[in-house]
């Protein structure tokens, strides 16, 4: 269960603009309204009135609304509960790889199980042929394992053998519930920001179709990331309502700026979890908050030769949360009006997913 037990001790945390200005791609003094804001939830957590939760409300909302991603500080998740994610998901992927692979990902409509290196290619397109000839071309160096909600019917969870990953399982599904908590709460904070009662999504939500992605991009020579169109993971939006993301030390991810389409570092801040809303939420809300394009990209590399280098290995935990799969999303009551009509035709949560990721995958 989500801990409010919040800790009083200052984190030392360096504004995400500092790092970005030090960075040789776009930076926040060439685009002062990009700005990705740094939130501390505990004031929506602690609040005593409805009235104090709508301010930290009003900050996530609008920051979605001008950039799709949020920080997201003092959000009540121990720190030695993300660490003990990422242990267990790096001791995960240092098993051979025959033991992965007998756990391999297999159908879109489940999306549990490994996925091997090159597997997934993730982009904007939906057309299978294209997708295809970009994995071909250009494939995402990276691989991960799929969890879903434990206790469905249809869907079966692939986990490793105790004896091979000790306490990984729980571990793991004591983070998914965890995770599902603080979504709730985030959930509740964006329909008080949207002017919504604060729990009109809960019974939208409560059936945790969730995705738990660990996540390890393995060190890599810097001539196999020269290659156009190269990267970690490709340019991509979410497809859910919000990704919650839990980065290492060694950064990587970029976030498009909306406004002049180039790319600009979101770097880890200490103690917090980037948030971004997926394609869902901003169906959901008539783009009225926004799915960002963002990507993966290498970090700075060590050198190894004159000519050559070698990028650290990186982790990351991905949350991502969606609606129920048989949640119909359509525009919501009050973000859309007589001047701005509704722009997307009504979809289920299972259809727009389940749809993505059959084309992403091979």
């Amino acid at each position: 269960m989500l801990s409010l037990r919040l800790t009083s001790a200052k984190r030392c945390i360096a504004v995400a603009q500092v790092c970005w200005s030090r960075r040789t791609l776009a930076t926040v003094a060439d685009a002062p309204s990009f700005k990705i804001p740094l939130i501390d939830f505990s004031k929506f957590l602690n609040a005593s009135s409805v009235a104090e939760k709508r301010h930290t409300a009003a900050e996530i909302v609008n920051g979605f609304k001008e950039v799709g991603f949020i920080y997201l500080d003092k959000h009540g998740i121990p720190s030695s509960t993300v660490s003990n994610a990422f242990q267990k998901s790096a001791e995960f992927f240092r098993l051979p790889t025959d033991v992965k692979q007998q756990l391999a990902w297999e159908d879109p409509r489940s999306n549990r199980g490994y996925v091997a290196i090159g597997r997934e290619r993730v982009t904007q397109s939906a057309d299978p042929d294209e997708i295809a000839a970009l994995r071909a071309k250009a494939p995402d160096f990276k691989e991960s394992m799929e969890i879903g909600r434990d206790w469905d019917k249809t869907w079966k969870n692939h986990w490793p053998q105790e004896s091979d990953a000790p306490r990984f399982k729980q571990t793991m599904l004591d983070f998914y519930r965890t995770c599902h908590d603080l979504h709730v709460y985030v959930m509740r904070a964006i329909a008080l920001g949207l002017e919504l009662d604060e729990k009109f999504f809960d019974e939208k939500i409560n059936q945790q179709c969730h995705n738990l992605r660990l996540l390890s991009y393995p060190p890599i020579k810097t001539n196999l990331l020269l290659g156009d169109g190269q990267a970690r993971a490709g340019a991509h939006s979410d497809y859910g309502t919000l990704t919650l993301l839990f980065q290492d030390s060694v950064g990587g991810l970029e976030v498009q700026n909306p406004h002049t389409k180039e790319f600009q570092p979101a770097p880890p801040i200490p103690g917090s979890i980037v948030i971004n809303a997926g394609d869902l939420m901003a169906r959901w809300s008539n783009d009225v908050l926004r799915s960002t394009l963002h990507r993966v990209v290498a970090p700075p590399a060590k050198k190894i030769s004159d000519t050559e280098g070698i990028t650290p290995h990186r982790h990351s935990i991905a949350f991502f949360c969606n609606p129920n799969f048989d949640a119909e999303i359509a525009c919501l009551p009050n973000c859309s009006g007589p001047d701005n009509k509704a722009k997307y035709s009504p979809v289920t949560t299972e259809q727009y997913i389940v749809g993505r990721l059959t084309a992403t995958y091979m």
